[in-house]
C-alpha cells in the first residue's frame, strides 16, 4: 500500500477522525469496483487487509472513526457497491458508518470535497468530475477542523446507521 497522508494521520492518530465522503461516483476504472460489477464478490477485509488492519489498530488504540455519506437517490450502482462492503470492510474494522440522502442534506452547509478530520488536521480528497483521484491536500488548521467537524456532525444527527439504511435504486 501506499503511505498516503490520510494513513500516515490515521497510525497516529489519538482522539477522533471523521470522513465525509459526498460523491455518487469514484474511480470508475478501479478493477475492485470492476470485479464488483462483474459478480465478484469478494471479501474486502481480504482484498483491501491493509487499510482494514490500519483501521483496526486505529480504533484499538480508542481512536474513535466516523464515517459519513451524502448520496443521491435513487442511488448509482457504484453506492450499492460501497453499501454491500460496507459491513465486511468498514464496520468490521470499528468504523461507524451512516448514511444521508443529498435530499435531506439540502441545508446544511457541507464543503464541496470530500474530507477528513484527523485529530485536528484536515485532509481534503480531490477529484475530477468523473471520480477519477486527485490527491490530498493537508491542511494543519485547528479552525478549519473544527468548522468541519461541525459540519460533519450536522451531517452525522441527521444520518442514518447502516444497520438501518436501505440504499434505493431505480
Amino acid at each position: 500500500m501506499t503511505t498516503s497522508e490520510t494513513a500516515r494521520l490515521l497510525a497516529s492518530a489519538t482522539r477522533s477522525a471523521c470522513h465525509l465522503e459526498l460523491r455518487d461516483v469514484y474511480t470508475p476504472d478501479d478493477p475492485d469496483w470492476l470485479a464488483w460489477q462483474a459478480g465478484d464478490r469478494f471479501n474486502p477485509a481480504e482484498r483491501w487487509h491493509e487499510w482494514h488492519g490500519l483501521i483496526k489498530e486505529t480504533t484499538a488504540r480508542g481512536v474513535l472513526i466516523r464515517r459519513a455519506r451524502i448520496v443521491s437517490e435513487p442511488v448509482t450502482d457504484y453506492v450499492v457497491f460501497e453499501y454491500d462492503v460496507t459491513e465486511a470492510h468498514n464496520i468490521a474494522a470499528g468504523e461507524s458508518v451512516r448514511w444521508l440522502s443529498r435530499s435531506q442534506a439540502s441545508d446544511l452547509l457541507v464543503p464541496p470535497a470530500d474530507f477528513w478530520v484527523i485529530d485536528d488536521t484536515v485532509v481534503f480528497n480531490h477529484f475530477d468530475g468523473f471520480g477519477n483521484w486527485g490527491g490530498e491536500e493537508v491542511r494543519d488548521d485547528p479552525d478549519l477542523a473544527r468548522r468541519l467537524v461541525e459540519a460533519f456532525n450536522a451531517v452525522w444527527e441527521r444520518a442514518m446507521p447502516h444497520d438501518a439504511y436501505r440504499p434505493p435504486t431505480s
